[in-house]
Order: C-alpha cells, then structure tokens, then sequence
C-alpha cells in the first residue's frame, strides 16, 4: 500500500545507514562536502535509534544494505561493479551482495522443491548440499541428479521475498512521489517511471518459469559465440518457485587472484565481457541484464559461463540501431552526428540547438578518448553526463534503463579485470559490424521487404480501411469545411503508405 506510512519506511532508511555507520562511508567514498555532510547525518542522527542493527560481523555498508531489504540489495550490486564511483574498499564490501548473503536453512529449502515439483527431494536428487551461494532473491544448492547422476544446480526463491519486495517498492514509489512534489524539475527524470520499470523487472526475477525461458532463448541466441556458453535448463525439474540447471564448474570472475592461480589472461577476459555484451544487445536484441562477477565463472578451457537469468533485456531494432549510431559516432569522435541521432530519436527536445548539444557531448567524449580504464573518473564523467541532461531537457529514457545501467555493469567488471583496458577499442569492432550489417544497401533492401511483406498482408484490407476512413471523415466534417480536401489526405495517407513506408525505414537506416 502505497500511503504516508512509508514516511517511516524511509525514516528507518536513513536511520540503518546511520545506526551501521554506513552514511559515513558512503560520504566519503563520494567526497562528499562538509555542509551536505552535516545537513544529512544532522537529519537522520535523532532517529537512528529506529534503525535496523544489521548483522554487526559484515562492513557498515553491506550490513546497512542486507539489514534493509532485496531492493536495496540489488542496487548495492550495481554499485560492486563500480570502484571508480564508490572506491576500492567499499565495492570489495559490496560484492558480498552478489552471492554471499547470509542463507535461509537448507531444510526449508528441500520443503520448497518438494512443495514445488510435488515429489520429496529424495526422489529427484541423490545428493542435496547446503547453500553454495545466497543472493537478494534466491540461493543455490549444489545437487546431484537420481536418474542421470548428473551435477546441477538448483534455485529456490527465499520464502516471502515477494511481500519484503513489494514492502521496499511501496518506499520508493512514495518516495518518488515527495520527489516530483517537492522538486517539479525532477519529474523530466521520470521518478515514479523508473520505480515502475524497477518494479517489473524483479517481479520478472521472482517467477523462476520466465528465468527458465529467458534462458533457454539466450541459449539459442548465443549457440555459435566463441568462448561462450550457458548451463542447460532442467524444465522436468524447473517450477515457479524453483529453477534446476547444469552446475557450471568454474573460477569465480570477481576471484583474480585465483583467476591469475588457474593462468587465464585477465586482460582478454575483461575484453571478451565486454564484446559479449554489445554483441547480444546489438545483434539480438537481448541480453543478460545482470552480469555482475557474481554471475560468471570461467571454465578450465577459458570459456566464460553465465548464468543466473532474471533479469534480461530487450531492446527493439530501431533503438538498437540508434544505440550503434551513437557508440560509433563517439568512437568515430564525430560528436555532431551524435548529436544529430540525439535529435532524430526524440531524446532531445526538439527547440534545443543541436550544435550546441554537439560541443557538450565533445566535452564529454574528448578527455576520455583514448584512455585507458584506469584514467577514467567515471564519478566526475556521470556527474558531467548529468549537468548534460538537466541543460538540455533530456527526459529519462524507461525503455533504456537496463541497457544503460548493464553497459555501467559490464564496463565495471571489464574495468576490474583489467583496470587498464580501452574500452573504445574494445567497442569498436563489434559496432563497427553491427554498423555495416544493419545501415546499408543490404539493410535497406531487408527493410523494403519486410515493408512490403506487412503491405502485402494488409492489401486486401485496404480499400475498406480508406471507405470506413472516409465515411469517418465526413461525420468530421462542420459545415465550413468541405469533404474534397479531405477526400486528397486520404488519398494522399494512402499513396504514403504504399509508397513511402520503405522510404520512411531508408531514412531510419541511413
């Protein structure tokens, strides 16, 4: 329930990153000025005796985070990716977040699966081990198959993660609503769109037949990629509450130390992340949304493994292609052409100047091309990006939201990897590629095609669509308009779509 009771909610926020110690180290991982400092800790000091004490064995930030909820779990392990935002120390804290979570006991785990799968674990399983690892949503038991003998994986929901979910997201939409009260300049960030979008995407992670799908199709979807591969799906013992997989042996990618021990070349690594990632969101459209190092291991052979799949993303062709565009146009350092397809995707407001956006984006791309991770200060580079946005009245985009903050994921495990990786030249290929095989002849040719395919299916419908169009158009009609001039629009909505729906998707291409 959505309703000034969260007040509270949120006054225990602020009162558990108090009560851990937590507010101190997040203020200093971001520098954080004196007078903000005293405003905040001043705000919330009164109140932190209703904070929530965490389990005090943890650092102050992962204590803080784990005592408060899944939601605010999940955006600690964004944060874990991202040492050059938070500092070393606090994302070493933070990956605990990612699969090291205090576990629920491996009895009322085996209770799920039977209640799950409606047959006792015994019967399914020879072995059942205690918990290998414990994330927000769920936690995992390594499992030995009765009839193959076979090593899986097996995934069960945290008992009532649904209702300590929707209680963390009733805070945040009510907090979203202060937001846009209070500060109307916020609403072009879209708060209560964002908590929404939020909302869908973990709902989808508490579902374990749709994690199931989503990795059956990305299975499909990456079949040929070299040093790629997934753990196949068990469905005759997959339910809603509980998913089995193959076990996937390997190193953890967030271990480098045993990375560096096994002899696998980190550099490569961080480079093979990172082309995985732009090669699933630009050639299909759909990727793993949440490739944090808690999800990928690394085989004997140097292949890498993903898996947990709750939470993927989808991305249609059109905005692929305005993705590439943009990412090639800053690789290509041509900041005009970028600012150009900012313009023609609807992102910038149409009454700002577009070279004036051009000379803001070339501040943004010219003191980080060419450097390597480690030169970057990604905290300085989001904060201009910011300033950016408010200038120029760019609105938050729901529909890249994921496609935005895995690109921040996936460039921070890259970066951890690898902390002097250049991520233009890593880039460049795999949009390069993606450039020639969807702007071109080929890609305009495909385009008239599926243009004319859609035509096709549609042409015997049409002279009754323009008759029930016209008879709309006369009831329309007042008595000082005639019905010749619109007779022609119709006629001319009509030559439009014969005609110009390939033209319209030519100049999408180009």
């Amino acid at each position: 329930m959505r309703g000034p009771h969260n007040v509270i909610r949120l006054i225990r926020t602020g009162a558990t990153l108090e009560r851990t110690g937590a507010m101190k180290v997040i203020l200093d991982a971001y520098d954080a000025p004196r007078l903000m400092r005293m405003v905040l800790r001043g705000l919330v000091w009164p109140f932190q005796w209703l904070g929530e004490k965490g389990d005090t064995s943890m650092p102050p930030a992962t204590r803080a985070l784990t005592a408060l909820g899944p939601a605010y779990i999940k955006f600690g392990q964004v944060l874990s990716t991202r040492p050059d935002v938070v500092g070393d120390d606090l994302a070493v804290q933070l990956r605990v977040l990612q699969d090291k979570l205090p576990p629920f006991p491996t009895e009322i785990a085996k209770a799920s699966v039977r209640e799950a799968l409606d047959l006792p674990v015994s019967e399914v399983f020879d072995e059942f081990s205690e918990p290998v690892a414990a994330a927000s949503i769920a936690q995992v038991h390594r499992a030995r198959l009765k009839d193959t003998g076979e090593a899986v994986a097996v995934k069960v929901l945290r008992p009532g993660i649904e209702r300590a979910f929707q209680r963390d997201v009733d805070a945040f939409y009510f907090a979203a609503d202060m937001i846009e009260f209070l500060s109307p300049a916020s609403r072009r960030l879209k708060p209560r769109d964002v908590i929404a979008h939020f909302e869908g995407v973990v709902k989808g992670e508490l579902d374990l037949r749709l994690e199931s799908a989503s990795a059956s199709e990305f299975a499909a979807n990456t079949a040929n990629d070299a040093g790629f591969r997934l753990p196949d799906v068990k469905w005759a013992f997959s339910a809603r509450r509980v998913m089995t997989m193959g076990w996937a042996e390997g190193v953890p990618l967030g271990d480098n130390a045993a990375l560096d021990a096994a002899g696998h070349d980190r550099r490569a690594l961080g480079e093979r992340v990172l082309q995985l990632f732009l090669s699933h969101a630009l050639r299909d459209g759909f990727f793993h949304a949440d490739m944090h190092q808690g999800n990928l291991k690394v085989a004997a052979n140097g292949d890498i493994i993903a898996y947990d799949f709750g939470i993927m993303g989808y991305i249609d062709e059109y905005t692929r292609r305005v993705y590439a565009e943009i990412l090639f146009g800053f690789i290509q350092r041509d900041y005009k052409r970028v600012a150009e397809v900012h313009f023609e995707a609807g992102y910038v407001p149409g009454d700002r100047d577009v070279d004036e956006f051009a000379r803001a984006l070339r501040a943004v791309g010219e003191p980080i091309f060419g450097m390597d991770a480690s030169q970057i200060s990604m905290g300085r580079l989001l904060s201009y990006l910011f300033e950016v946005t408010e200038r120029f009245g760019m609105e938050t985009r729901t529909e890249l939201i994921l496609l935005q903050r895995t690109m921040v994921v996936v460039e921070g495990v890259a970066r951890s990897l690898s902390p002097h990786l250049n991520i233009w030249e890593v880039a460049k290929p795999i949009v390069e590629d993606y450039i020639k095989q969807s702007i071109g002849p080929r890609a305009v040719l495909r385009d008239l095609t599926k243009t004319a395919r859609v035509l096709a299916r549609f042409g015997p419908r049409l002279p009754g669509m323009v008759e029930a169009m016209l008879i709309r158009q006369s009831e329309l009609d007042t008595p000082q308009k005639k019905s010749k001039p619109q007779l022609w629009w119709v006629l001319w909505l009509l030559v439009g779509v014969l005609l110009g729906g390939g033209a319209g998707l030519l100049f999408a291409a180009v």
